[in-house]
């Protein structure tokens, strides 16, 4: 019994004195000869999954004893399960990256109580993202529906991966706050599924969180055609491809509205954004935001993300920690609102 219980204790010293190693270490000594998981909620072939294997291919360059960063797609409860598993279950040393779905960082504001989200995004720690983004109302026009204000007389349905995604969310603000008839039908797998029931005629229209070159060149033939057209653009500005179609924030008749949809285009802001789990030591945080950074101005990412029309417009990992903070702080009645609306 006393062999057990002092092999226990020499196991357990040895644990702490490994754990204290590893952290004194430099990061090229941590990361000499290692590999980076890069866990992505996106399934293969979309807009983020794309950014994440470009970032996988060019970063490791950037990082003090380059490693490699291999990607590992964990879709699911649209980014829930991914963002999930991060907070709680991945190794807090900085061998981690998430990349997340924009709107994971706002789930908890606009539901409290959801208990499929087991994290505060304000504790992770932001790396960045490569792009900020502009969604995009992508309409059929069998129906006969040209304009967003002919959606107050015409209902549609419109493609959603889930009831919590921006494709669902954004429906029903439309719905509220300016009185059109869309039917959101959740259950898509992705944007690229979401988009094919678009053309199959399963569905009238697709809102999306984002326009990604993979979101584009698939809506490209249909607008070509004439059997769709942008008739609204969900962000901050408008898209300089769209210049003639207004954004959900100048539509609305009132300031609230307004205010509303400024809060919830934040995670535009945010774009395709990357992740650390929290509990990852400063040091390394800083050293990876740097690298993170560093790689989205070299030559090579740029010219491999023209190749492939890919936009890049970064936004730093502080900034998106420093805008979550500012959302989490929205006057109570606001808030309340905009959760009632996401539920």
């Amino acid at each position: 019994m006393r062999k057990g219980c002092i092999g226990a204790i020499v196991s357990l010293l040895f644990t702490a004195g490994a754990v204290v190693q590893a952290s004194a270490q430099t990061p090229a000594e941590f990361y000499k000869g290692k590999q980076i998981t890069l866990i992505t909620s996106a399934s293969v072939g979309g807009g983020y999954d794309q950014y994440a294997r470009l970032l996988a291919k060019h970063m490791p360059r950037f990082i003090p004893g380059n490693p490699s960063i291999v990607v590992q797609n964990m879709p699911g409860a649209d980014g829930l399960r991914a963002a999930n598993y991060l907070y709680n279950v991945a190794a807090k040393d900085g061998s981690v990256i998430g990349g997340l779905a924009r709107n994971n960082g706002v789930a908890r504001f606009y539901d409290p109580d959801n208990a499929s989200v087991q994290f505060d995004a304000r504790k992770f720690h932001w790396l960045g993202s490569p792009q900020q983004e502009i969604g995009l109302f992508v309409l059929r026009t069998e129906k006969g529906a040209k304009s967003i204000d002919d959606l107050k007389r015409v209902e549609v349905t419109s493609s959603s991966t889930a009831r919590n995604s921006p494709s669902s969310i954004y429906a029903r603000m439309l719905n509220e706050l300016y009185g059109t008839k869309i039917k959101p039908v959740d259950g898509y797998a992705g944007s690229q599924d979401a988009l094919l029931a678009v053309e199959r005629n399963e569905v009238d229209a697709h809102i999306s969180g984002g326009s990604s070159a993979a979101f584009r060149n698939r809506i490209g033939p249909m607008l070509k055609d004439g059997k769709a057209k942008i008739v609204l653009q969900m962000g901050m500005a408008r898209d300089p491809e769209y210049p003639d179609v207004p954004t959900a924030i100048e539509i609305m008749p009132t300031d609230e509205g307004k205010q509303l949809f400024e809060i919830a285009f934040a995670e535009q802001v945010m774009g395709r954004p990357f992740v650390l789990p929290p509990g990852v030591s400063a040091d390394r945080v800083k050293m990876l935001r740097d690298a993170f950074d560093a790689a989205l101005k070299d030559p090579e990412l740029l010219a491999d993300a023209k190749s492939q029309k890919m936009e890049i417009d970064p936004v730093t990992g502080a900034a998106i920690n420093a805008l979550l903070d500012t959302v989490y702080a929205a006057p109570p009645a606001l808030a309340a609102r905009l959760s009632a609306m996401a539920k």
